[in-house]
């Protein structure tokens, strides 16, 4: 919340006047109500990027590996982290000391990426509309590093998986966008946009019949 604040505070201050000249030209009489919603939506994405680098990078990790395991892919998980107790007890509660971390640590690339963006908001709709699907674009696949991961992927074998489902991955991308651009919900949206990934990885290793633990349950239930 004070992370976001001061950013909020920042963005204000030093970037509503400017933007608010460009945007008189392009969206006339509401440009006053367009800049104060570009500016929250900025600064949202950075509070955004902030967070996820520096505050929560450790719980979103716990929260994508525990969805895992709730959904029967404890195998897959223990290729990266501990596992500990039986599949009785609470997912989270669960997972142990991490073998390494997936999440990539802060690198200013996301934030010089979102400003190079940026000007298409200048543009009435349509610039915004294309601004959030490169976004999008770029958060599908990222959604999904942890997973990447855990399959232990090279480069060119997660180039093609995403390429292939590249459809999918950007529509989750513009979705999960929109929703972590949200002011002040950003924040607990990232948490559900993961746990979403963790369900659509667990749902992909469920139909490719790579979860041991699932085909065990099923022999027992036969």
């Amino acid at each position: 919340m004070g992370l976001g604040l001061t950013i909020t505070t920042f963005m204000f201050l030093f970037t509503y006047l400017p933007q608010l000249a460009v945007l008189v030209f392009t969206s006339g009489p509401v440009a006053a109500v367009t800049t104060i919603l570009l500016v929250l939506s900025e600064s949202s994405t950075l509070t955004m990027v902030l967070s996820k680098a520096l505050l929560i990078e450790d719980a979103l990790i716990d929260t994508f590996d525990g969805t895992l395991v709730a959904r029967g892919e404890t195998a897959l998980v223990e290729k990266e982290r501990q596992v500990k107790g039986s599949s009785a007890g609470d997912s989270i509660s669960r997972l142990g000391k991490l073998v390494s971390k997936p999440f990539q640590k802060f690198t200013p690339s996301a934030v010089i990426r979102y400003f190079m963006y940026l000007p298409l908001n200048f543009i009435p709709v349509v610039g915004t509309v294309i601004f959030v699907l490169l976004q999008g674009k770029k958060f599908g696949p990222n959604a999904h590093s942890r997973y990447f991961q855990l399959k232990n992927m090279s480069k060119l074998q997660k180039e093609k998986h995403v390429e292939e489902r590249r459809g999918a991955y950007t529509g989750f991308g513009v979705s999960g966008v929109v929703l972590e651009m949200v002011p002040i919900a950003g924040i607990l949206f990232a948490f559900t946009n993961t746990c979403a990934a963790a369900l659509w990885a667990a749902d992909m290793e469920q139909a490719a019949g790579s979860s041991p633990e699932l085909r065990d349950q099923a022999k027992k239930a036969a």
